[in-house]
């Protein structure tokens, strides 16, 4: 049964940039009901955008199989489900003065955009739970991923009496009880990632390895996609660029070229960005240079869509997901 949103888009989205919405997510659509598996990876502050609200049920209706995502995003949608009421819209952003965007930082707001974190009932709340979790492990040295570390956070329930939302709208608790398979690179390019590091210097922790980074993820990656590629193949939605879309596109030349193991190619790619066509940009570069780095085909389906992505992912899940 096709729901509202989808109705909207079939009659409206006809041309130019949003007729490849559509193509896009037919395709992801098609991708799926044959089987076949899909990473979705996050850069930017889609947590902090609330991506949760879409991204939580695709989860849930097995429509996503894999996440790679920035350290950000990781910590950001825990934050949003602990402190949203204490969030605050600042939607003339583009017009603060500098000694407006001093008193916000005064009041412990820290700004993306239009939206501004709290540090007190976010990001304090969050590291003294972390903290107690980093130093159980350090102690015992059994060194975990920074993601085992919030799925455990997540599932302890111990941040239950603190939400803010229906967790039903977090997707990283709704990760967290799949025990997704997940992937952050860059960790320390982190709010939390930044306090570990404080607390290690300052001695509370002694290893400094009690969190594992990114050398780790793709050992990890490297297993989760020959495993899972056995069986069927994979596809690659990405939502903006950076390290969140370049390091897991990557594994299928680490293992065709570097360790001589075949694999199949990405088997579907879309990417989502506002990053137009430019000279040595990632993030701008057209998805056929990717056939020339060994992650593409020729045969690929692949889609880029300029736009922002908060406007465009919650509109392509709702029609995976028939809204």
């Amino acid at each position: 049964m096709t729901g509202t949103i989808t109705s909207f888009m079939k009659k409206h989205y006809l041309h130019f940039n949003s007729a490849t919405v559509i193509d896009a997510a037919e395709a992801y659509k098609k991708h799926i009901n044959s089987g076949k598996k899909m990473m979705v990876t996050l850069a930017g502050a889609m947590s902090t955008a609330e991506l949760g609200k879409s991204l939580a049920e695709m989860i849930r209706k097995n429509k996503v199989h894999a996440i790679t995502c920035t350290g950000a995003n990781l910590e950001e949608d825990v934050y949003n489900l602990v402190a949203h009421n204490h969030y605050k819209r600042v939607p003339n952003y583009r017009n603060l003065s500098n000694e407006e965007e001093e008193a916000l930082a005064k009041k412990g707001l820290n700004r993306v955009t239009d939206t501004c974190i709290p540090e007190d009932t976010a990001i304090r709340k969050i590291e003294k739970h972390l903290l107690k979790l980093w130093k159980e492990h350090d102690q015992k040295n059994d060194p975990w991923l920074p993601h085992q570390y919030f799925y455990e956070l997540l599932l302890s329930g111990v941040l239950e009496k603190e939400y803010q939302i229906d967790p039903k709208d977090s997707w990283l608790m709704e990760a967290a009880k799949k025990n997704l398979p997940m992937f952050v690179p860059g960790w320390e390019d982190s709010t939390n990632g930044n306090i570990f590091v404080s607390h290690y210097v300052k001695g509370d922790i002694q290893n400094l390895n009690t969190v594992k980074g990114g050398l780790h993820y793709m050992n990890e990656l490297i297993h989760w996609y020959t495993k899972t590629s056995k069986k069927t193949s994979i596809g690659f939605f990405q939502i903006g660029g950076g390290i969140a879309g370049d390091f897991p596109i990557c594994v299928v030349p680490l293992l065709m070229q570097d360790m001589k193991q075949k694999v199949p190619f990405w088997s579907y790619f879309c990417q989502i960005s506002d990053s137009t066509t430019s000279y040595g940009s990632y993030s701008g570069a057209v998805p056929n240079e990717k056939i020339t780095w060994g992650k593409l085909t020729k045969t690929t389906p692949r889609f880029v869509i300029e736009s922002d992505a908060t406007i465009v992912a919650p509109l392509i899940f709702a029609y995976v997901l028939n809204w």
